[in-house]
């Protein structure tokens, strides 16, 4: 019978086998039969499954096995493991073991034949992959259009990327120690003491250490507790510090807000809102006077230059999300993302989740990839279950949180924000439920002394955190701006920053 030569063309199209190198795989197990202390040298990103022939694979498997169970694995130890589980004609026999065994070249050359091997299987995972998205462009699936086939191919790229990679390992304790006195160094010579990122809120700088690369942060709470407002005054501190630092130059990164629930001018609006003094619903309105427009457009002028970056997709994926922090990182530089918010995500294009929280944890094990990836913070905003309004104390608890156990388990700090006015005001005393006006009197000058104790302000719950202490923080919030600030308790809320 002859055989095909792959260099000539077939029906047009050269025919290529896939890549693969059977000699490096060869010499790899004849230097591992030869000395197991080979075996260092490639176990921590060789497996089974990367070699192009089977019988290969399963003969690693093997060594590795009596390896890692203390034993000796060599030809005569494998023959007699083949023997007793009926494969050794499977394996080509003891003299193929004796073969692989005079293909050895010199066990100093394990690691390189190990790193051939890996790459020539991510080269076939690659073949395959761009097969699959050849045959999905054709339409084999009629379901998947084109943006989401972008978006599949993008997230089977990275899962094959994380899981192909045969780089990481250990870090000298010198090189971390360096890290560390740079970190340390960074927090005494800022006026804050702050080693990360600030936040632009003095009392959150000094609990969290500002915002630190590779975290992700879930900020939590029910509707009209200011979620979506607290992490859009983060973003905009984030920002303004990264222009501070820039001094007079272009900001060397910028702020990443994913908004999926408001559109990118609402979340300018508040933004132009809050910095003017104005009520966003007035300016939405147009009930404003000509002075209070003119402050308007002053303030634009001076918020124009801020290194902040809003996507507002609804329903964006965590693939296409990733794609877009890579882009902006690479072409502009990233330091913060911020989610608003994580229910509002769908998972990677391609996959399909069992159930609600089998979703939820691949989208916060996703961010929490993306954050460590890119070396950037993620704070992502969650909704709080129903469970909260139920309770006679409303403050959130970390069993609030709906898809709780993933969400907390993934996460390096969870913080929750809750705004007692918010449930006082829906409980004023109506007259009518009093048998007495000097009842009702009474009952109201409770509610007022009640309502003017928290008013203007708001409690920040940091729950859970991995490199500090937990507790909660006072915070000054202005309803009508959607405004947070530093609390200055002393000055019942005059001292505002």
């Amino acid at each position: 019978m002859n055989k095909i030569d792959p260099s000539l063309p077939a029906g047009g199209v050269a025919l290529r086998l896939p890549p693969a190198n059977l000699e490096a795989e060869q010499a790899l197990l004849g230097a591992l039969l030869a000395n197991n202390k080979a075996y260092e040298r490639v176990s921590e990103f060789l497996a089974p499954e990367h070699f192009a022939d089977p019988i290969h694979g399963r003969i690693y498997q093997a060594i590795a096995r009596r390896i890692e169970a203390g034993q000796l694995a060599d030809a005569v130890t494998l023959k007699a493991e083949f023997e007793h589980s009926g494969i050794l004609a499977e394996v080509g026999g003891t003299a193929y073991l004796a073969q692989l065994l005079g293909a050895m070249v010199g066990i100093i050359n394990a690691g390189d034949y190990g790193r051939t091997i890996h790459d020539a299987w991510i080269r076939r995972q690659l073949v395959d992959l761009g097969e699959v998205v050849v045959n999905r462009a054709f339409g084999d699936e009629d379901a998947i259009d084109g943006r989401a086939q972008i978006e599949a191919a993008e997230q089977a790229l990275f899962d094959l990327a994380t899981r192909g990679s045969a780089e990481g390992g250990f870090v000298t304790f010198d090189r971390a120690l360096t890290e560390a006195i740079a970190g340390a160094e960074r927090a005494f010579q800022r006026s804050g003491h702050v080693s990360g990122l600030s936040t632009g809120l003095r009392d959150l700088d000094q609990r969290l250490g500002g915002l630190h690369p590779s975290d992700l942060l879930i900020l939590a709470g029910r509707p009209g507790m200011g979620k979506t407002a607290l992490a859009t005054k983060i973003a905009f501190g984030a920002a303004q510090a990264l222009r501070a630092e820039a001094l007079g130059a272009a900001p060397k990164a910028a702020v990443a807000i994913f908004s999926l629930e408001m559109s990118a001018e609402q979340l300018a609006s508040r933004i132009l809102a809050e910095n003017a003094r104005i009520s966003a619903d007035r300016i939405r309105r147009g009930d404003i006077a000509q002075r209070d427009f003119d402050r308007f457009v002053e303030v634009s002028r001076t918020l124009s230059g801020l290194p902040l970056e809003i996507d507002d997709t609804p329903a964006i994926t965590l693939s296409a999300l990733r794609t877009r922090c890579r882009r902006l990182k690479r072409t502009r530089g990233l330091a913060l993302v911020v989610v608003d918010y994580l229910q509002l995500m769908r998972p990677a294009a391609g996959t399909r989740p069992e159930n609600r929280v089998l979703e939820i944890s691949q989208i916060t094990q996703g961010l929490k990839a993306i954050a460590k990836e890119l070396a950037v913070p993620v704070i992502a905003l969650s909704q709080l279950s129903r469970a909260v309004e139920s309770r006679e104390d409303k403050r959130p608890q970390l069993s609030d949180l709906r898809e709780s156990g993933t969400i907390e388990q993934d996460a390096d700090a969870v913080m929750f924000i809750y705004r007692d006015e918010y449930y006082l005001q829906q409980r004023a005393p109506k007259q009518l439920a009093f048998e007495s006006e000097e009842k009702y009197q009474d009952a109201l000058a409770k509610w007022q002394r009640d309502m003017d104790r928290v008013y203007n302000k708001a409690e920040l719950f940091i729950a859970k955190q991995r490199h500090g202490p937990t507790g909660k923080i006072d915070l000054f919030f202005e309803a009508e701006f959607t405004r947070f600030a530093d609390l200055d308790p002393d000055h019942h809320g005059d001292d505002i920053h």
